[in-house]
């Protein structure tokens, strides 16, 4: 069953990847807050509760940076359990040594060690943080995990079960004389194709029309350069998915984005939709002269 609600407060130890983590619920789509004092939790889950379903995922993050005030996230955690608004812990941790490394790495300094060394900061980290790493409801190793590799964690245990099988996927169709699409992941050159443009009764319309649309679809190369175009999306798709892809942008470009970059557009839009993939369609230069 899928969770539509879901409440989660991220903590941890400095430089376990709470950052990362935030990222990766941004583009599952959570309202995400980072730093957020533990007094203001309650009162941001009152919010949400009260916003009619349209804040109804959250991930927030409220760590030792907090200073003083982080004391008392125990006590906010009980006022949530008192009110009777449900929430989950993750808690990322790593290794002292993996740890040091990355604030070495970084050139960042332990938010606990501005009058010692990071090791003395750590441990004093995790005496603190002993209580409520265990009341947590998932702990995350990062040690020995790629920022990658936390991302598809994340997506495995709090995405719903639709968006780990989804992605949204662009379709972008545009001119290559008015510039490849700077945020397009592929792009493929149809400009070998037959060109409308040069039928004088076709040159006014788009690939919208059914009259282009028959145009472009009577050659054999078209259909040929079709089906391997299928067949490489169809085995790319899940790739990107299982890497945790969100989005992909395919753009197909001709001369001047008009007739067969739409008229292909239109018929990738009808298969990928079959798939059950997530599809926004953009005809980019249809309007340029």
């Amino acid at each position: 069953m899928e969770i539509n609600n879901r409440f989660v407060i991220i903590t941890g130890m400095s430089g376990a990847g709470k950052s990362q983590a935030v990222h990766s619920f941004e583009d599952l789509g959570y309202f995400c807050i980072d730093n957020l004092p533990p007094l203001l939790i309650p009162k941001f889950a009152e919010l949400a509760a009260q916003s009619g379903g349209k804040i109804n995922r959250i991930a927030l993050v409220s760590d030792i940076r907090g200073g003083e005030f982080f004391a008392s996230l125990s006590e906010s955690l009980l006022e949530l359990e008192e009110a009777g608004l449900d929430y989950e812990v993750l808690f990322l941790e790593a290794d002292d040594d993996i740890l040091i490394r990355r604030f070495k790495e970084t050139r960042r300094r332990h938010p606990l060690a501005s009058h010692g060394s990071i090791t003395e900061g750590i441990n004093e980290e995790r005496r603190l943080l002993s209580a409520i790493r265990a009341k947590s409801d998932k702990v995350i190793d990062t040690s020995e995990l790629t920022p990658q590799q936390l991302k598809e964690e994340i997506t495995a245990l709090y995405a719903l079960d639709s968006e780990q099988e989804n992605i949204l996927i662009t379709l972008v169709a545009f001119g290559f004389k008015y510039g490849i699409p700077l945020d397009a992941d592929l792009v493929f050159d149809v400009r070998f194709l037959p060109n409308p443009h040069y039928v004088e009764a076709l040159r006014p319309m788009t690939g919208n029309d059914e009259e282009v649309k028959n145009y472009v679809w009577k050659w054999s190369l078209t259909h040929k350069f079709f089906q391997k175009l299928i067949d490489l999306i169809k085995f790319l798709v899940p790739c990107y998915v299982k890497e945790g892809k969100p989005q992909l942008v395919i753009a197909v470009g001709c001369t001047g984005g008009k007739h067969r970059s739409v008229t292909v557009v239109n018929e990738l839009e009808k298969i990928l939709k079959g798939k059950n993939y997530k599809i926004i369609k953009e005809f980019r230069d249809i309007n340029k002269s």
